[in-house]
This record gives structure tokens, C-alpha cells and sequence, in this order.
């Protein structure tokens, strides 16, 4: 697990970025990777990567990589599942490995197999890959969103140019480079908290590839030519499975993920998700350390997730630990985060991730497993999959607006209440232009791009196929990036075996009605192929959310919340 860097100008006269530089935004990445680091200078194209040592501890994992004749140079953050598959048939095509490093089958496949070969690789993963024959750039993010890319095109010592980064901050620190707020992305996390919506970011200039995409960057014409394509985890078929066959299915996920040469250890909730990862993993790993983030303090009620963790923990005979949270703790570490990772945070959650990670770190693990990917794969939301039932049949023909409007956290009708006229695209603006209706937002316009690409390949038989993906397109690549973010913060290498390619194709081919039925608690198929596995009282636990009082906790921050600038 790493962080990655890539800075590229078209032509081939050196970049006018100095060593020192470079070595500034590479640093900016050193919580992603703290056991090693490395630069190369390749013309006009500078990479730099700091690596959380995973797989094959030793030099033979260090980055940049490069083939033996110099051809192509490899940044690699991630975690491939069928790294055994991909060297066999390697070596059958003459391949020799130096290392038993994934990041060498990532460099070698992409080198024998051309950019398609990112198509074969089953994990999570961001990569930068530079072709020196080619003059040529290729980046690529897993199918799911697990692992952050960022991109942003400009021009760099006057030259057109173009930074790709694991982190936002790693593009900012760039000396021509400053921090500007995107006032679209500002209140589209106003209204949603997501600090992505599609490409766009909260910062000017600065996107993110959507999950699934790889671009070809072409750095041989006077600017840099981009061609997008996607990897899609949509099924090819419809398809019912039986519950044995997706508990092996899951099964085979949550061993392909165990793969570390580090300690590891799981998240453990006490929901239906994490108690089946952390069954499996105990079944193959023997005495599993486990861990429980939660509220907790004199006077009030604990989280609902400590007593069912316990459950899990006793029976399964694991080491666990429990991590509570404070109000007071919680306010501090949340002006401690915003500094550390220049970004506000998406759900108060993310405090509480950050917390149980560093406390894993402590005690020495490196690599832990989390449950995300369940809800969205196999109808978990049972609320909003109730309210888009009742939107289908009473004829709601504009989806995009109802999930845009019926899920705000702020509504768009109410943002002349709480921000000053220039910051409300339905404002009249400065020279007196024409308001913009609600219609027009751009935030529904990007909710109906969203839409559009979750609606098209869905059966028309069945409606709620199409919010489904919406959640995992929307939901679940939020949740991914708060996973990321938090874990990486403490140097943790969070995995999630739920959020799988092989899982995902296998959900998507369900009939809906085997993922959730009205009244039901969602996820129906999945609680079944694991009820002989787990206690009545876990398969048939609601979903709770990884809960936090921050409502009661949030009082005292108001006043430097009044005085927070966007910088």
C-alpha cells in the first residue's frame, strides 16, 4: 500500500521541477507509506512513491519499478487478489520475476498486455504507468473506488502539464500550484457530504477518476491528449445463486484478501458484514486480533456496536480491543484531521475510523479488513431502497432529483439561509445575470450523468436495479474513500473483501428481490448463505451505521467553525 505521484508536461525537455520540490509533494504522501520512499526523473516526466511494505517487505518492492529494458516505469498503490493467477500466465509468456512483490506482476502485466491488461487485475489499486518509447501516460483506478487517484491539467513552467496524485494535497503542494475552493463541489457537500461528486472536487482544476477509469495520456502533442475508458462490475447475465454459492464466493474473497507478509487483524462491528469476515478469517488464521470503535462515556449509553462485538469476539475466541470515543476527544481530533489532511471530513464517522486504526498501529498491525461494500452490493439500505420503491410506483420519472433531494443533508431550496449570495448559483449574480433554476443546478445536472450511467444497462423488469447501482456508484465509493483516507492517515492498510469485483459482478447479477424486499432487513441472500455461521442474534441486527452522538457533541465547535477559511 503506497502513495503515488506523477508529474508530466508534453515533449521531452526535462520538467522545470527541482529535486527539491518534488521531494515536498512526495512527502505530503509519507503517512500512506512509511517504510520507504523513492523519486525518478524520466525528462519530462517526474514519479514518486512512498510505500507501505505488504507484500515482499524487502528492496525488491521498491518504487518507482521499471522493466528490465527501461520501456515502462511503474507507481503502484494497492493490493492484487489473483497476483498468483496473473504470474502464471506471465511466465508462460516468458516472464521472469525478480521479486514476489505484486507491484512487479502489475508493471509486468501492463508491459506484455498493453493498457487492457488493467482489466485483468482483480484488487484494489491506483497506478501511474509511463511508456518512454510511447512518450505516454497511463493511469487507471480499481472497478469499486478503493484506492484514491487525482488528476489535475494545467500549465506548469509554461508548458501544458498534468499532476497525479494519491491525495489532493500531494497536487497542491506544487510550487505553482495553490489551494482554491471549486464553489460548485463546496455546496455539493453541503448538500450531500461527499467531497466528490463524479469528477469534480471541492479544489479548482483538481478531479478524480471516477471509479473504473483508466486514462491514456498522450504527452507527444503540443498538449496533453486524454482517452478515458471504464472497467464496469456490472453482470453480464441475470443470473440466481444459491446461498452456498455465494458463501463460497465470499468465502474465497475473504482469503484472497488475508494475503500479508505483515500482521493483520479485522474490523469488528458486530453488524452481519464484519461478523462474517471476521468468522472466515478465523476459520483460516487461527486466533484473530479484533477491534470496535464506539461512543462511550460516564453518564451515557455506549454504542450499540460494543455489546454485539463482544458476541462476535467471545465466540470466535479473538483478541479484541475496544477503542471509545469522547465527545471532547472527538472535537479535538476533528480540528486535528482538517489540519492533517487539508479536506473536511465527509461523515463524523471518520473520526472514529481514524481512532481504531491508530490503535490497531500500536499494536503492530499493518493490514486490517473492513465490512464496507455489503450494504450496497445487497440491498443493505432498506430505507432508501423503500423510498425508491414508493417513487417507482407512484411514477417519479426524475430519480435524479429524488436522490439528490430526498437523501440532502442541506436542501438546495434552503441554501439562501445559510450562505451569502455569492456562493448560491440561484442568486442573482454580481452583474446582475439571470437566477439559475433548481433544474439548472449543477449538482442535479452531475446526480443525472450518475443516473444516466446506472440506468442504461439496468433490466427494465426491475426498477430498483438501477438505484441499487446508484448506491453503490454514489454511496459506496464515498464510503471507500473515508475507509482510505482514515486508515492511510494511521498508516493502516484497510481491506475489503465485501467491496470485490468477483462479489460485486455476483450481486449485480441477482434478481433484486434476492437482496431486499420491502419490510425486510435488506441484504437477504447474504444473511442467509451465513445464518448456520453466525448467532440469531447478528444476522438478524439491523443495520446501525457505525453510530456516533456527534449531534449532542458539536455545540462548543461552533465558534471556529464561524472563523474556518477555505486555504
Amino acid at each position: 500500500m503506497c502513495g503515488i505521484l506523477a508529474i508530466a508536461s508534453v515533449g521531452t525537455a526535462p520538467l522545470s521541477l527541482d529535486e527539491r520540490s518534488l521531494d515536498r509533494m512526495r512527502e505530503t504522501l509519507q503517512h500512506r507509506g512509511p517504510d520507504d520512499n523513492g523519486t525518478t526523473h524520466l525528462g519530462a516526466v517526474a514519479m514518486a512513491q512512498t510505500r507501505l511494505a505488504v507484500i515482499d517487505p524487502s528492496e525488491g518492492g521498491h518504487q518507482p519499478m521499471a522493466t528490465g529494458d527501461r520501456r515502462y516505469t511503474l507507481v503502484y498503490n494497492g493490493e492484487l487478489y489473483n497476483d498468483a493467477e496473473l504470474r502464471r500466465d506471465l511466465a508462460l509468456e516468458g516472464v521472469a520475476f525478480q521479486s514476489s512483490c505484486d507491484t512487479e506482476t502489475v508493471l509486468h502485466a501492463l508491459a506484455q498486455w498493453g493498457p487492457g491488461g488493467v482489466d485483468r487485475l482483480r484488487g484494489m489499486y491506483a497506478l501511474a504507468l509511463y511508456d518512454n518509447h510511447a512518450n505516454s501516460l497511463l493511469i487507471a483506478r480499481d472497478p469499486l473506488g478503493i484506492k484514491p487517484l487525482y488528476l489535475w491539467e494545467g500549465s506548469l513552467g509554461g508548458r501544458p502539464s498534468l499532476i497525479v496524485a494519491s491525495e489532493i494535497p500531494a497536487i497542491l503542494a506544487h510550487p505553482e500550484l495553490s489551494a482554491k475552493p471549486d464553489i460548485e463541489g463546496v455546496l455539493a457537500y453541503l448538500t450531500t457530504l461527499r467531497t466528490s461528486i463524479g469528477r469534480r472536487t471541492m479544489f479548482c482544476g483538481v478531479q478524480t477518476l471516477l471509479p473504473g477509469e483508466r486514462v491514456q495520456v498522450d504527452l507527444g502533442s503540443d498538449r496533453p491528449t486524454l482517452a478515458r475508458s471504464m472497467t464496469s462490475v456490472d453482470a453480464t447475465e441475470r443470473r440466481d445463486r444459491s446461498a452456498a454459492e455465494l458463501a463460497e464466493a465470499v468465502e474465497d474473497s475473504v482469503v484472497r484478501h488475508m494475503r500479508a507478509d505483515v500482521p493483520m487483524c479485522c474490523l469488528l462491528s458486530g453488524g452481519v458484514d464484519s461478523s462474517i469476515i471476521a468468522t472466515i478469517a478465523s476459520e483460516h488464521a487461527g486466533r484473530l486480533n479484533t477491534y470496535c470503535a464506539g461512543a462511550r462515556e460516564e453518564g451515557a449509553a455506549e454504542s450499540p456496536d460494543f455489546g454485539p462485538a463482544r458476541l462476535m469476539a467471545e465466540r470466535l475466541g479473538t483478541n479484541h480491543t475496544e477503542v471509545p470515543i469522547t465527545g471532547p476527544q472527538f472535537l479535538e481530533r476533528w480540528q486535528d484531521l482538517v489540519a492533517r489532511t487539508g479536506s473536511v471530513i465527509s461523515t463524523p464517522n471518520e473520526i472514529a475510523i481514524y481512532e481504531v486504526a491508530s490503535a490497531m498501529r500500536r499494536d503492530g498491525h499493518v493490514v486490517t479488513l473492513s465490512g464496507e461494500g455489503a450494504d450496497e452490493l445487497f440491498g443493505g439500505y432498506t430505507r432508501p431502497l423503500t423510498l425508491a420503491q414508493h417513487a417507482i410506483l407512484a411514477g417519479n420519472h426524475n430519480a435524479a432529483a429524488f436522490q439528490l433531494d430526498t437523501f440532502a443533508w442541506l436542501a438546495r431550496t434552503s441554501r439562501p439561509a445559510v450562505l451569502n449570495p455569492e456562493w448560491i448559483p440561484q442568486a442573482p449574480s454580481a452583474t446582475g445575470g439571470e437566477q439559475l433554476s433548481l433544474d439548472e443546478d449543477p449538482l442535479l445536472q452531475a446526480y443525472r450523468e450518475i443516473w444516466d450511467r446506472c440506468v442504461a444497462p439496468a433490466r427494465a423488469e426491475e426498477p430498483l436495479l438501477a438505484h441499487m447501482r446508484f448506491q453503490r456508484e454514489v454511496n459506496l465509493s464515498g464510503l471507500l474513500r473515508r475507509l482510505d483516507s482514515m486508515t492511510m492517515l494511521a498508516s493502516v492498510e484497510g481491506r475489503t473483501p465485501l467491496a470485490d469485483v468477483n462479489i460485486a459482478r455476483l450481486a449485480d447479477g441477482l434478481p433484486t428481490e434476492r437482496r431486499f424486499e420491502t419490510g425486510s432487513l435488506g441484504k437477504l441472500l447474504l444473511r442467509e448463505a451465513f445464518a448456520d455461521r453466525l448467532p440469531e442474534q447478528i444476522t438478524v441486527r439491523p443495520k446501525v451505521g457505525f453510530p456516533m452522538p456527534f449531534e449532542s457533541w458539536i455545540g462548543p465547535a461552533g465558534g471556529w467553525l464561524n472563523e474556518a477559511r477555505f486555504a
